[in-house]
């Protein structure tokens, strides 16, 4: 696994590094947001281990810049920044992740695995058909009958768990897991919106999405539909 560790805090920097090294991560680094903009561009990494209070370029900045260029590292912010305000703002810039500072190294390891397996559910299948439905996993669409259907980033990777498990009835901690991991949450309310949005928008074109919600236990794909 390769990772860029962008950290104006040498010391900080130095320990994080040591750490990963000893976990056999390869890891490049630096401390200034310019630098590191560059270095993400140009380099495929794995993860991107990001503070935000950096020279140059910020690192919210920096983020937005690689999403929209469709840079796809998971990435997680290292902040002292703890209001809620501030780890909302970081995960809806395109971070999978938030840690505040201070922090401990072993809790930093947790949070790379889980982004890791995370990683792993998206690449099960690039292709997956339900009914009249294709989730393509490479390029993040859906589309039915010809139609595509732009989605959030969190509608998307709702739809893909439950289509990678369509014999299944998920229930909404088993879908936060798979979306946001063990550190964030997704309430059961806020899952029900992001389908509700998709439903919405595969009527709108002439389709019915074909997950269904079992009342009480969840949500599963009905191969039928």
């Amino acid at each position: 696994m390769k990772v860029l560790l962008i950290e104006d805090s040498e010391a900080l920097r130095r320990g994080i590094r040591v750490g990963l090294d000893h976990l056999g991560y390869t890891v490049d680094e630096t401390g200034d947001g310019s630098e590191g903009l560059s270095m993400a561009l140009t380099n495929q990494y794995d993860f991107i281990i990001l503070d935000l209070m950096l020279p140059n370029v910020d690192g919210i900045s920096l983020l937005k810049s690689i999403r929209k260029l469709g840079n796809q590292a998971k990435v997680i912010i290292l902040s002292a920044k703890s209001q809620a305000e501030d780890r909302v703002n970081g995960l809806l810039s395109g971070a999978d992740d938030y840690l505040t500072k201070p922090f401990s190294f072993d809790e930093l390891q947790a949070r790379l695995i889980t982004m890791g397996r995370r990683g792993e559910l998206n690449q099960q299948a690039k292709t997956i058909n339900i009914a009249d439905f294709v989730l393509d996993t490479s390029n993040k669409s859906l589309r039915v009958n010809g139609h595509f259907i732009d989605l959030t980033k969190n509608e998307f990777k709702i739809v893909e768990y439950l289509f990678n498990n369509p014999k299944q009835v998920l229930n909404p901690e088993q879908i936060s897991e798979a979306v946001v991991g063990s550190f964030n949450h997704l309430s059961k309310n806020t899952i029900e919106a992001h389908l509700s949005s998709v439903r919405k928008k595969a009527k709108a074109v002439g389709a019915i999405l074909p997950i269904k919600n079992k009342r009480g236990f969840g949500y599963f794909v009905d191969v039928q539909a």
